[in-house]
């Protein structure tokens, strides 16, 4: 911790601890790192950072509830999950409040992102169908054939700082409801919201032990990473982390999916409804200041449509109301100083490079507090494919231009890359579309569609550089992941080999 960041945690008051045992646990460690509310520019609270002792009292919770819940039925389990689902419902605006105020997105956003991890508790709330198995008659004469889910044990789940209720409750509920009893670790910079979902999951009448926040730093993450009593770790965040965590996991003998970083290019096609394409450019680039893994940081245009398609951009970007996300504002700051003064470092580079910046965040003037870590939407048309801004993810407000001559120049420039998150196509042809989304090698696609962020029934995940592990998030994926299966071979003595018999008659 910085001496300046030091001195500010030490005017506040409040400390978000853990939750163990179903219950607020004040940390002992002495440790803490700073909180702040990214449109005041200040630290309103602290967090605690966990010691070694916290980190094996969390794990030791959930391994002691282990054996209870994963006995308890799938009926029960499953009134639980419709108990959870009310609840979040009932007080959402309460929980996009605290998004708000330690993430800097605004309220609306917030709400949007609780409203999509409802789609999975409401998944999860299906999970007897989806832990059926399979059963084959008379596979030989006499011999049945069945396959049966079964739970892992302790989870690990370390979630990121941009959506700190959605991510935890991509895992969280198909984890529980399958069994499973859970510590999550969330962001250190956004914490609260992960101890508010404790709170109302012990309300909905899970217990004691089955879920568990730890709150903390490398040294919790790395806690649950070896520690032989975690069975499994689901982590999001950015591709080096996530190729540690995978790496790091498997070593010591855990299930690991974890999902990194991004680089989401958007092909326009000449046939293109511009207007449809410039909305849809600046939502889903500038939509929570640009920190979304599924964000649109590249628009690929095929000429001849760059410079119309820069002029409508650039039109709606000018209309954005920057600002407290309190305020009714369109776009929020970014998380902390840091992050932001990292992203607007990008325009440099870009400058640098020869790239021309047509619309500049960092001249905004926010409706907010002028000590907020602001940096209004950004665009940077005829951006070099060798510069860092389009070859690093920003996870900001920075939305690249980048022109080519044909669908196929297009095609080729998302291949190449790293990453293999999410992509679009905007066009009018039915026929481009159909090639493009089998050609391209992305994991999730839209057409016409620029955030192709799946429904909670199909699952979450990318190629390349952006997944690390076998199974992708929530989904039929999810279920698999957090389930063990196994294949029954059974054999019974016919009835008629003796004794009373009161069944129903049949023929053998």
């Amino acid at each position: 911790m910085t001496t300046t960041e030091q001195t500010t945690t030490e005017q506040t008051t409040t400390t978000v601890g853990h939750w163990i045992d179903g219950a607020r646990v004040a940390s002992t460690s002495g440790n803490t790192a700073p909180v702040f509310d990214p449109a005041l520019g200040v630290a309103t609270k602290q967090v605690a950072l966990a010691s070694e002792g916290e980190i094996q009292a969390a794990i030791a919770s959930a391994k002691a509830a282990f054996p209870a819940w994963s006995n308890l039925s799938l009926s029960k389990r499953q009134q639980i999950l419709f108990a959870f689902r009310e609840i979040l419902n009932r007080d959402k605006a309460e929980l996009a409040e605290i998004i708000t105020s330690e993430h800097g997105k605004v309220i609306d956003d917030a709400l949007g992102e609780i409203a999509r991890g409802q789609e999975v508790v409401e998944l999860a709330t299906n999970i007897p169908s989806l832990m059926k198995g399979e059963f084959s008659d008379q596979v030989s004469t006499g011999i049945d054939v069945y396959s049966i889910r079964q739970p892992l044990g302790v989870v690990g789940i370390i979630s990121p700082f941009n959506f700190p209720a959605m991510v935890p409750l991509w895992f969280l509920p198909i984890a529980i409801a399958a069994g499973n009893t859970v510590v999550l670790k969330p962001s250190e910079k956004d914490p609260s919201a992960a101890i508010w979902l404790a709170s109302k999951f012990t309300e909905a009448g899970l217990p004691d032990g089955v879920f568990n926040v730890l709150n903390g730093d490398k040294l919790s993450v790395d806690g649950l990473l070896t520690s032989p009593d975690v069975e499994s770790i689901s982590f999001v965040g950015s591709t080096p982390i996530a190729q540690y965590v995978y790496e790091t996991g498997t070593k010591h003998g855990k299930r690991v999916q974890a999902l990194g970083g991004a680089k989401n290019h958007m092909l326009v096609l000449p046939d293109a409804d511009l207007d449809l394409v410039a909305d849809n450019a600046v939502n889903a680039g500038f939509g929570s200041a640009g920190e979304r893994c599924m964000a649109i940081s590249v628009v690929v245009a095929v000429e001849p449509v760059a410079d119309e398609l820069i002029e409508k951009i650039t039109e709606r970007a000018a209309t954005l109301r920057i600002g407290d996300g309190r305020r009714g504002c369109d776009m929020g700051p970014l998380v902390t100083k840091q992050h932001r003064d990292k992203v607007a470092s990008y325009i440099e580079v870009a400058e640098q490079d020869g790239a021309v910046v047509v619309v500049d965040g960092r001249t905004v003037r926010p409706d907010g507090d002028e000590n907020g870590f602001w940096l209004g939407p950004t665009l940077i048309d005829k951006v070099p494919t060798t510069s860092r801004v389009y070859t690093e993810e920003i996870f900001g407000p920075v939305l690249s231009v980048v022109r080519v001559q044909s669908y196929e120049e297009g095609l080729e420039l998302i291949n190449s890359g790293a990453f293999g998150n999410g992509t679009a196509i905007f066009t009018n042809d039915g026929g481009a579309a159909r090639r493009f989304q089998r050609d391209v090698q992305v994991g999730m696609i839209g057409i016409n569609v620029p955030i192709p962020v799946p429904v909670a029934y199909y699952s979450f995940g990318g190629w390349k550089n952006s997944l690390f592990g076998d199974h992708k998030a929530y989904g039929t994926d999810g279920v698999s992941f957090f389930t063990r299966q196994k294949a029954v071979t059974s054999r019974w003595l016919d009835p008629s080999h003796g004794g009373i018999n009161l069944g129903f008659p049949s023929n053998g």
